[in-house]
Formats: structure tokens, C-alpha cells, sequence
């Protein structure tokens, strides 16, 4: 028998018993939808995710410390680099050598500390951060009121939301609706603070010719700083540091010289006038280049982290998440497997005569199975074509009330869901094997009917 005409005569066999095949069709689309929704879902979350790291400017970023610190970002580190003490320190000296590795666009120190602010006559104890002036790009400050540093040196300032309300003396209102980012900008844009800090001075010692003792002194300053902005989030709260609320330009921050942690573990190198730093933060070229820029900074002795360590842990999740949507997925697909099977093997039975006559003018058991394996796959490709299209309508609605749910929450629209077409064509080609394997039982059991028995069967 030609394959078309095996196609038509199994398209004309399945309209005999419209109501009952397209029932049977109706649950491959189901479990086909279920499939399809589930995993785009899946998709869409992660993608999500990687496009919100890929915004936050994260992904080419390499996080250097000194072994010096004893505090490893993992055990593997811990193990399998230097000792301690035999370790490098993170000075001035280390970050130059660090910055002319080839792919590194920048490297800068991460200062932060903590000091007292006055503004309006009142003391305000916070945490104040450098950030260079690359950071002018970072997602953090899309939605900033008023300006970016108008150079890494000016004596300004960018406040975090939350501080800029504490310095008004504002509180979350009644129903915990807090003040815009605009509502507190407005009073403090052009305004100046006043910062106390405390400078950290190199003094020689009184030791001998052979062996100088070293010493600093500590000096209390002041700086007028002016408020050209305020932020909603912090750039760098993702990176598990300290939240700093107020952020200076970082060369600005270099030059006045504050008092840090590092400097009372490397006495020598302030001595010396080159800082020690805790963190140094490497921007490199591209994502791909992260992993190599990581084991030549290894090499120099220092621990490393990057978000590309993190996302290994990451996609492993996904991963699972995936498989695990995906089974619970095709356990409606398989419940549509066993109607595939009732259906066809009711047709046997109706249909007994019809295969009696087909065996006794000539057609083979593999023709008559032939025959049952094109109802089924007809069926799966029906079936995987509505359900594709049913499992991406479901998706597109799931997007919307998400959307209008983070609309109510003031949260900007995401897309939680997307469709590839790897998985469209997936699902198709699943949903056609799905039904030929539930044709297997009805279509040998059709081919093993004795045609004389089956020419009397009333």
C-alpha cells in the first residue's frame, strides 16, 4: 500500500469516529500544553535571571582579596594556593600589575568605610563607598534623580534612597508606602554634607640603620561635599559586601586617604606609602574572558570570585528545575497515551470485518499495522500542533497576569516565559512518538487477526 494512500484512508477511518478520535487528540493537546508551559516557564525564569546579572554589569566582573585576609571565597582555594603568610599582599603595586593583564579593562579598589555625616547641624553615622566612574553604566542608576559625578574627583555625592529619606527625617507612610526616589530628591539635589573622617599619615619610625621601625599617625578631617544625586539601589548588593547608603568618586575617595581595616594588617606597606587594599574589583573585556583572567590572578596568589563561579550553581539549579517541569509535564501526555491505546484497540474491535476484507484481497500484516501506526501519528501531529499552540497561549497568559500583578506592585514588567523553537518542535516530535509507541499494542494486534475469523465476527 503507497504511503499516501495509507495517510488518506487513515485520515478517512479517524473522521468515522470524529467525537471519539478528536476527544483522544484533545488529550495529546493537553498533555502537549502541559509539556510546553511548564518548560517555557522554566526557560523564561532563567533567562530572566542571566538578564538581570547581564544588566547588573556582574558577569565580567573577577573579585580580588588577599590570602592575607584568611577569609577564601571556597575550600578549593583554601587548599591549593599558598599559605597565608607566603601570600602576596593586595597593595597599589599588586592592582597595577593586575590591570595590565591582557583582557582586564580596569581595576579598582573597593573603598568603603564608615564615618559621621552632618547635615543640617545633625550627626548621621553611615557607610560611604567609592565608585569609579565606569559605574556611570551600571543598571543601579537607570532610574536616578538628578546627575551622575560630573568627574572621578568632584566633591560630590550619590545617596541611596533609604538615607536620603533618613536625613528628611522620613518614615514609611500608613500602609508601608514609602516615598519616590523623585519625592526625595527634590529637597536635597544641590545641597552640601559635611564629612568627618579620620586620614591615615605614614610617620618614620626610630628604629636602626638595618631595620626602621614603621609608624602612622591618625588625622581627623573634614570635606563639603555636595548631593548630585539620589539612587534606588545599591550596585553593590548583589556582590554579599556591606550595603553602603553614600557613594563618592572612587579616585576622590583614593585621595583623602581614610583609615582602613587593611591598613592595621600591613603596617609596612602604609609605611611605605603604597595602601593595602581588602578587595579589588577587575572589570575584564567580556564574559568569556573571566575564567582565564581568574587563573592568571590565582597564579599571582590571590583568591578570585566572579558571578560565572556563582552561575555554575546557578544553571546546575535550572537544570533540575527543568527536568523536574518536564516529567511532570508529560504525565498528562502519558495519561493521553493510554486514551490513544483505548481508542485504537476499540477500533479493532469495531472495525474487525474492515481488516478481514483488507487481508483477503491481498494486504499483509504490515500493511494493516501500517495502517494503525498512521492513525496514531495522525493523531500526534494534530495533537502536538494544538497543544504547542494551547501551551504558548497558556504562557502568554501566565506573562500577562505577572506583568499586572508586578504593575500593582509598582515592579517594572518582566518576561518570565519564552518559547523556543527547539522546544516547539520538541514538543511536536515527542507528542508523534508518544502516539506511535501507544500504537505498538492495538496495531500488532490488528496484524494477528485471522482474516476468516474476522470475515465472520458480526
Amino acid at each position: 500500500m503507497k504511503t499516501y494512500d495509507m495517510a488518506e484512508l487513515a485520515v478517512r477511518n479517524l473522521r468515522e469516529s470524529i467525537l471519539r478520535n478528536s476527544l483522544t487528540t484533545v488529550g495529546i493537546s493537553v498533555g502537549v500544553a502541559s509539556l510546553v508551559a511548564m518548560l517555557s516557564l522554566g526557560i523564561g525564569l532563567q533567562q530572566l535571571a542571566g538578564r538581570r546579572l547581564q544588566k547588573s554589569g556582574l558577569f565580567d566582573t573577577v573579585v580580588v582579596t588577599s590570602r592575607r585576609d584568611l577569609r577564601g571565597f571556597n575550600r578549593e582555594q583554601e587548599e591549593n594556593g599558598p599559605a597565608p603568610a607566603e601570600s602576596p599582599t593586595l597593595n597599589e603595586a599588586a592592582r597595577q600589575k593586575i590591570a595590565q593583564l591582557p583582557d582586564v579593562l580596569e581595576a579598582y579598589p573597593d573603598i568603603r568605610f564608615i564615618t559621621e555625616l552632618r547635615y543640617d547641624d545633625k550627626p548621621y553615622l553611615t557607610m560611604v563607598a567609592g565608585l569609579p566612574f565606569s559605574a556611570k553604566n551600571n543598571d543601579a542608576f537607570d532610574g536616578m534623580q538628578g546627575n551622575f559625578f560630573s568627574s572621578d574627583t568632584a566633591p560630590e555625592v550619590i545617596l541611596q534612597k533609604s538615607f536620603a529619606a533618613q536625613l528628611q527625617g522620613k518614615t514609611p507612610r500608613t500602609g508601608g508606602e514609602e516615598a519616590s526616589v523623585a519625592e526625595l530628591a527634590k529637597p536635597l539635589l544641590g545641597k552640601q554634607l559635611i564629612m568627618r573622617y579620620a586620614e591615615r599619615t605614614a610617620t618614620p619610625g626610630a628604629g636602626t640603620n638595618s631595620s626602621p621601625s614603621t609608624a602612622y599617625s591618625i588625622v581627623s578631617r573634614e570635606a563639603t561635599l555636595k548631593i548630585v544625586g539620589v539612587s534606588d539601589l545599591d550596585p553593590d548588593s548583589m556582590r554579599g559586601q556591606a550595603r553602603a547608603r553614600m557613594f563618592l568618586p572612587l579616585k576622590l575617595a583614593q585621595s583623602l586617604h581614610v583609615m582602613q581595616p587593611s591598613d592595621l594588617r600591613d603596617t609596612t606597606n602604609l609605611a611605605g606609602g603604597t595602601p593595602a587594599y581588602s578587595t579589588v574589583e577587575v572589570h575584564v573585556k567580556s564574559p568569556t574572558q573571566v575564567q582565564p583572567v581568574e587563573d592568571a590572578i590565582k597564579k599571582m596568589g590571590f583568591n578570585t570570585f566572579s558571578i560565572v563561579d556563582a552561575t555554575r550553581s546557578l544553571r546546575q539549579f535550572f537544570a533540575v528545575l527543568d527536568l523536574f517541569l518536564g516529567i511532570f509535564g508529560s504525565l498528562a501526555l502519558a495519561v493521553a497515551s493510554i486514551g490513544i491505546v483505548n481508542t485504537l484497540v476499540m477500533a479493532i474491535l469495531e472495525r474487525r470485518r474492515e481488516i478481514g476484507i483488507m487481508k483477503a484481497i491481498g494486504a499483509s500484516d504490515g500493511d494493516v499495522k501500517g495502517l494503525f501506526f498512521a492513525e496514531a501519528g495522525v493523531m500526534g501531529v494534530f495533537g502536538g500542533f494544538v497543544g504547542v499552540a494551547l501551551g504558548w497561549t497558556i504562557g502568554r497568559v501566565i506573562n500577562l497576569g505577572t506583568n499586572v500583578y508586578l504593575k500593582r506592585q509598582h515592579f517594572p514588567p518582566e518576561q518570565i516565559w519564552f518559547v523556543p523553537w527547539w522546544l516547539v518542535l520538541g514538543a511536536i516530535a515527542f507528542a508523534i512518538v508518544v502516539s506511535l509507541l501507544s500504537g505498538l499494542y492495538p496495531a500488532s494486534r490488528a496484524a494477528r487477526l485471522d482474516p476468516v475469523q474476522a470475515l465472520r465476527y458480526e
